[in-house]
């Protein structure tokens, strides 16, 4: 008679989630006894690792992970992770094994009282199964939760005497719908509302580009003749940004976002929050005279904007409607931005010298993770992402996603066949959060390159201390920390770029390695401005 451990390998095999990322438990060992051959484990030393990995390789692939937790103390590491996926909207099936159910109501060791409430809110479903055979099913849920959107993580708690239990019959492998469209009628109001406007802009978020959006919003921009921004803390590029039409990042304050669209009497955002705020910056949400429409496939995300009218539906779909119905516009569209001026020649080189050397050897089909706050500024002023799915970094704002996350998008280039070349640049501070997952990319021999600005200090906080005036804050100086020595110690290739006209070379040694490489890159110790 099949068990539960066999028919739920079955159905994972019929999803595709033949890899399993997670750190060995004594709870998990009976779900990954006899481990299949045709099945992967990829071996995170710490739980908050094997969640941004899963994490990455789930939104290069397109296709859920699987990341495997050790119970109430796996999650609790896994956890700022977990944060971050529920916010990049990743799906991401997370689960966990649980004490054995004879010993639960006398609490033992590693038990986990209250798994299911652990992890909320930062999932779309929780579950501990009542009874061993419902396994198999409950997983086929959480895929269909995970996928549908807003994509996500979701969670089951999995007690390790279920595995060995007989089966029921399996359950269906079914499919869902992981798209919306967006209401005819709704979708011509807002065509109307565009098409009178006299100064429209078009602001777009990460679903863009999780959605394959990018045709759609340079048709509907070129359609427009409307400027374009990003969204404030975009997780990823959302459209060419070498395009005439592209403007930047908007500022995620309220007062200055408000000024940055001044003069726009329509501003349609899609697939953005309105907006991803952090400092208070008081003002009004939006000019005088300004209206707002809102496209998200996120009914909580419309709910909670302060402003504007929304329209629920998929990114891509919303946007061609839009081109279908509107008239091109009579405008001419705004010309290009100025180039950045080239950046003062300072010892320490300045981030804007580094990252300005970095972008004139960037491969043309190369994959960004960023995670070096401090220097986000001068990272996306100088190094334009014109191709889609090739920008990634937290939506979360919380550290330790860039690195292990960096880890499964190169896993995820190999294994798709793209073999895209994958640079993480993560800052000295973000570096040390998740530094374990530098074992696991050796051990794969992922050619991953790792440029690491060296300001030896939280810059990005000294920044907030400015900008808050709360001089006095401890903590903020790292001394006495040698990336070279922790990178070579984890099995990595490990070189000093002391001057920016050495990146180039250094980059493309690493790329052609068959082992990861760090990069650590001195700058300049000034501080930048937040806004």
């Amino acid at each position: 008679m099949a068990t539960v451990r066999d028919t739920t390998y079955d159905l994972l095999r019929a999803l595709g989630l033949t890899t399993v990322f997670g750190n060995p438990g004594s709870t998990e060992e009976p779900f990954l006894k006899d481990f299949p051959a045709d099945f992967r484990y990829v071996h995170a030393l710490q739980e908050a690792s094997a969640m941004a990995m899963a994490d990455g390789y789930a939104q290069a692939t397109g296709r859920p992970a699987h990341v495997n937790l050790h119970t109430a103390p796996g999650i609790g590491n896994g956890m700022g992770n977990l944060v971050t996926a529920w916010h990049n909207k990743t799906p991401l099936i997370v689960t966990a094994g649980q004490q054995t159910r004879e010993m639960l109501l006398i609490e033992p060791r590693l038990a986990s009282p209250r798994a299911v409430e652990l992890v909320q809110p930062y999932v779309k479903w929780a579950h501990e199964p009542a009874r061993a055979q419902d396994i198999p099913a409950a997983f086929m849920r959480a895929y269909a939760s995970a996928v549908q959107p807003p994509a996500g993580p979701v969670f089951l708690s999995l007690p390790m005497d279920d595995w060995g239990r007989p089966a029921d019959p399996p359950p269906q492998v079914r499919t869902v719908a992981t798209r919306i469209a967006p209401d005819p009628d709704r979708l011509r109001g807002f065509a109307a509302t565009l098409a009178a406007a006299r100064a429209p802009a078009l602001v777009l978020g990460a679903t863009v580009d999780r959605a394959d959006a990018w045709p759609a919003a340079v048709a509907l921009a070129e359609r427009l003749a409307a400027p374009v921004w990003a969204a404030p803390a975009p997780e990823r590029a959302v459209f060419p940004e070498g395009h005439p039409q592209f403007r930047g990042v908007l500022p995620y304050a309220i007062g200055p976002l408000a000024e940055a669209l001044r003069g726009h009497d329509a501003v349609l955002v899609v697939g953005a929050p309105v907006f991803r705020y952090y400092p208070y910056v008081p003002g009004d949400y939006l000019p005088a005279g300004t209206q707002l429409l809102h496209v998200t496939d996120d009914p909580d995300e419309a709910a909670r904007a302060p402003v504007g009218e929304s329209l629920l539906g998929d990114a891509g779909l919303a946007m061609a409607g839009l081109v279908e119905l509107l008239p091109q516009a009579d405008r001419p569209p705004p010309s290009a931005r100025d180039a950045p001026a080239p950046p003062e020649a300072t010892d320490p080189p300045s981030a804007d010298a580094v990252f300005a050397a970095l972008a004139g050897q960037w491969p043309a089909d190369g994959v960004l993770v960023q995670e070096s706050p401090s220097n986000l500024a001068a990272l996306r002023r100088r190094l334009r992402i014109d191709r889609p799915r090739s920008y990634f970094t937290m939506a979360s704002g919380g550290l330790g996603f860039g690195l292990p996350a960096a880890v499964g998008i190169a896993l995820a280039e190999r294994d798709t066949g793209r073999g895209r070349p994958v640079v993480a640049v993560v800052g000295d501070g973000s570096f040390h959060y998740s530094v374990q997952a530098l074992w696991t990319a050796a051990q794969l021999g992922l050619p991953l390159a790792v440029v690491v600005p060296v300001n030896r200090q939280y810059a990005i906080l000294k920044a907030f201390a400015e900008l808050k005036h709360t001089p006095g804050v401890p903590a903020l100086d790292l001394p006495g920390l040698d990336v070279t020595a922790v990178a070579r110690g984890y099995g990595c290739a490990a070189e000093v770029v002391d001057s920016p006209d050495r990146l180039g070379p250094a980059l493309a040694t690493a790329l052609a390695a068959d082992r990861p490489t760090v990069l650590p890159v001195p700058i300049s110790s000034d501080v930048p401005r937040i806004l």
